[in-house]
């Protein structure tokens, strides 16, 4: 089976939704594949538009959606302090798809693509460097330099999954499981990366 009519038939609450932007998505010149286990819309193999199934709504995502000028109104930011440039549109059980109106958006966002415009806030390039790695990187002069030659965006994942623990017995946990992974030179969420 198809991997994105198996992702819409797995999301049975979301399938009529789903496939009804789907479809509007295939009317358009984006690329179709999967992502992160979701559908992803691509032009010229930048990602434009995804698509996802949650526990109370199914939405379109926007990877440049701050960016959006003409069509903003449907748009919110799922993920407040952690993405700058992503949005997405909400669709609830029930909810009917304004098909016209999300064509616009749509539009908007391959015509924003192809123009190549960059986006006009990104997220910070400097990273806080919990205490407890600080101190693993002073033991370990390997596991220093493996992070060092990690990209910002997987240094950022690491340093969060230490931070946001509550208890230091977690971090100390999670300091364990990252280690070989930081060695190996590989990302923490790089299972979910498509290569």
């Amino acid at each position: 089976m198809n991997p994105i009519k198996e992702y819409i038939t797995k999301h049975k609450n979301w399938s009529k939704q789903l496939q009804q932007l789907r479809m509007l998505l295939l009317k358009t010149p984006l690329e179709e594949t999967i992502k992160w286990g979701s559908p992803v819309y691509t032009i010229n193999n930048k990602n434009v538009i995804g698509l996802g199934a949650f526990k109370n709504h199914c939405a379109l995502w926007f990877f440049k959606g701050s960016l959006l000028q003409k069509n903003q109104s449907l748009l919110i930011n799922a993920q407040e302090g952690k993405t700058k440039n992503l949005r997405q549109i909400r669709f609830k059980a029930g909810d009917q798809i304004p098909e016209k109106e999300i064509k616009a958006y749509i539009l908007e966002a391959i015509a924003i693509e192809q123009t190549g415009v960059k986006s006009q806030t990104s997220l910070k390039t400097t990273i806080t460097i919990p205490p407890e790695l600080q101190a693993a990187f002073d033991n370990n002069t390997s596991l220093k330099t493996a992070f060092e030659k990690l990209s910002i965006g997987k240094k950022r994942e690491y340093c969060q999954y230490i931070s946001e623990a509550k208890r230091a017995s977690t971090k100390t946990s999670r300091l364990e499981k990252i280690t070989p992974m930081i060695l190996a030179l590989k990302g923490l969420h790089d299972k979910y990366r498509k290569s």
